[in-house]
């Protein structure tokens, strides 16, 4: 095995701030909020930080909606003295976490601050409409027909996979089911009550298949981490968890949702191989999962992508959610991922992720954890990340 440099690189330190739905709140001061205690949790003080990324590139003084923190707010609110800084393309919500990841092996930076912050209820400043999205490039192709927006293009998909292999509903339910649950045990989810199945298939339906409790939890709230050397995380207050693999492939059709010539993949099954070629692990030695829910389909396929079961049984992987529990063979988005817990773009898987490794996520703690897999994105952009505790 080549020695891959992501290996030298770890997360020392993590921040969250409050998630809510709470209109009044100014998204900037989450993300202001999350910097802060990522930083402490590090041990670091803001003059220690050199340098800063964020998913995705954010215009300077918004503060509000998807892009709540530029790096030019952040980097003046907190005082930092930055030698590296970049915004995060590509590699879906984690081409900011690559790119620190990049920045920090090859000796730019020694401690990079990364944030996510958004505030998707927040109320227009005007007082007036929002203006229509312009639609270009493959968009201005699928609008025209009512396809405008993601749940649509990712039930294209789904309904594809399900018809084609037999997967059913009834089997998909237990992803929001079990996740639902996991957020009970979770302090800061936005979702805690209990799910039921009858609940879940009576549901509205959005775009088959997905129901409403299918589709994630817009928010207020912002995520943060700390990613450096991993020599220099020897003396700082947690055990790091260093980056054991990354997955930012792209081998078919970027530019699309349709495409492909593996219709219906996506390019998570490119991220997935990208990763498992920088790694001498295997699917088995995972003991938990980090995966995107947007929508509930976009996790069963991030599982079969990596390899956790073979295409076209995931519904069976998944049936009944004890194998995807807590305490089950596969932890899946302990946290209640973004179903539950609420939409931080990937940037709260991570942060899970982290908590787990670490070992203090409570009840919710997976038992023996050694190493876990992130996996975020879906159509023609996504990444993934393999974390271990193990140094």
């Amino acid at each position: 095995m080549s020695r891959y440099l992501e290996k030298t690189v770890a997360v020392t330190g993590v921040g969250m701030s409050e998630i809510n739905r709470n209109t009044s709140v100014y998204p900037f001061l989450l993300a202001v909020d999350a910097c802060r205690k990522a930083i402490a949790d590090a041990g670091l003080k803001p003059e220690d930080i050199d340098g800063a990324t964020c998913w995705p590139a954010s215009l300077d003084g918004v503060g509000e909606g998807f892009h709540a923190a530029a790096i030019s707010d952040i980097h003046a609110t907190l005082g930092l003295k930055l030698n590296w800084y970049s915004s995060g393309e590509g590699a879906g919500q984690f081409g900011g976490i690559n790119n620190a990841i990049a920045a920090v092996a090859a000796g730019y930076a020694n401690h990079v601050l990364c944030w996510r912050a958004l505030g998707q209820r927040y109320p227009d400043p005007t007082g007036g409409p929002a203006e229509p999205e312009r639609l270009i490039g493959w968009r201005s192709w699928s609008a025209p027909y009512w396809a405008p927006s993601a749940v649509t293009w990712v039930s294209l998909h789904a309904s594809v996979h399900m018809n084609r292999y037999g997967i059913t509903r009834e089997q998909m339910s237990a992803i929001p089911i079990t996740l639902r649950r996991n957020a009970g045990l979770n302090p800061a989810a936005i979702y805690k009550d209990p799910l039921s199945f009858d609940q879940y298939m009576e549901a509205r339906m959005i775009s088959w298949p997905h129901c409403l409790y299918d589709c994630d939890v817009p928010c207020n709230g912002a995520t943060a981490v700390i990613i450096s050397r991993l020599d220099a995380a020897k003396d700082m207050p947690h055990k790091p968890v260093r980056f054991e693999a990354v997955g930012s492939a792209a081998y078919d059709r970027m530019d699309t949702w349709w495409a492909r010539n593996d219709f219906p993949h996506m390019i998570m099954h490119d991220a997935a191989a990208g990763m498992w070629k920088r790694t001498d692990l295997k699917p088995k030695d995972v003991g938990s999962a980090h995966l995107y829910d947007g929508f509930t389909y976009l996790t069963m396929l991030w599982l079969e992508a990596l390899g956790f079961c073979k295409e076209g049984e995931v519904g069976a992987f998944i049936e009944g959610g004890q194998r995807i529990s807590i305490d089950g063979e596969l932890p899946v988005n302990t946290n209640g991922g973004q179903l539950s817990e609420g939409r931080l773009h990937a940037f709260g898987h991570l942060h899970e992720a982290v908590v787990q490794l670490r070992g203090d996520a409570g009840a919710r703690q997976v038992k023996d954890l050694k190493v876990s897999v992130a996996g975020v994105g879906g159509g023609g952009f996504g990444g993934a990340l393999m974390l271990t505790n193990q140094t």
